[in-house]
């Protein structure tokens, strides 16, 4: 088991350095990953993250969906010059090859139970050559998880697709790297790397950040740099980029 409850490892508990890094990594990944010149981006993240405006920043185009795959009337407002908010039930209203990258931050493929059918969805859309980003639940949280609710015969059940259920009623779809890289290449997209998005622990980041407050650059470096792909034995999240082949 993690030496701190599963809950508090998916974001919402109080680990405040911890999570002060996590999101830290996955801002400077987001911005080594983004096209070098402004493109159109569709962000997947459901409204809940800060991705968006990172892009718009950087000189990219953003459509941004709200509330993936969840009910409601389709709607579309604009947020700036940049950004364009949308609420739909799929990208239907999205036209083939119409988009240069898509991001998928927040574990929005692990919400969405059939993420087969949502990754379908994002290659069609994109572009020849253009790259996808996502971010899923990893077998370890699952495992945790399962663990802290006494769900030990699940533990041995897990099967092909792991879905775990909440205390609060939800449901995630947790991913081993192979999963995450099957479901991609099914999709039709050329997987380019999968890792888990830190590798660093709560406890070491809450000890360097303690001892010097200004180390956390040098935190986020060293996480970036240890490129431990395909490893699914750590971390709470898998991250994976994806390209459309040509």
């Amino acid at each position: 088991m993690l030496p701190i409850p599963a809950t508090e490892l998916n974001g919402t508990g109080t680990l405040g350095p911890y999570w002060t890094f996590y999101h830290a990594v996955v801002a400077e990944q987001l911005r080594r990953w983004l096209p070098d010149r402004p493109s159109l981006l569709l962000d997947l993240s459901g409204g809940r993250g800060r991705w968006p405006a990172q892009a718009a920043r950087a000189g990219h185009r953003v459509v941004e969906l709200v509330d993936f795959r969840r009910n409601g009337e389709p709607w579309l407002r604009e947020a700036d010059d940049l950004i364009h908010k949308v609420r739909a039930d799929d990208l239907g209203f999205l036209p083939d090859a119409s988009v240069d990258a898509v991001v998928a931050e927040e574990r929005a493929l692990s919400m969405d139970i059939m993420a087969e059918s949502a990754l379908a969805d994002v290659a069609r859309v994109l572009k020849p050559g253009g790259r996808a980003l996502v971010c899923v639940d990893s077998l370890v949280l699952g495992m945790a998880i399962l663990a802290e609710q006494n769900y030990w015969a699940h533990l041995c059940q897990t099967g092909e697709v792991m879905l775990v259920p909440w205390p609060d009623g939800s449901i995630t779809r947790c991913f081993t790297s192979l999963q995450l890289r099957e479901v991609l290449d099914d999709a039709g997209l050329e997987v380019e790397w999968i890792r888990p998005r830190t590798v660093l622990s709560p406890s070491t980041v809450d000890h360097v950040l303690g001892a010097d407050g200004r180390s956390l650059s040098w935190l986020v470096r060293t996480e970036l740099d240890a490129h431990p792909d395909d490893d699914d034995t750590v971390g709470i999240h898998l991250v994976a980029s994806a390209r459309k082949p040509d």
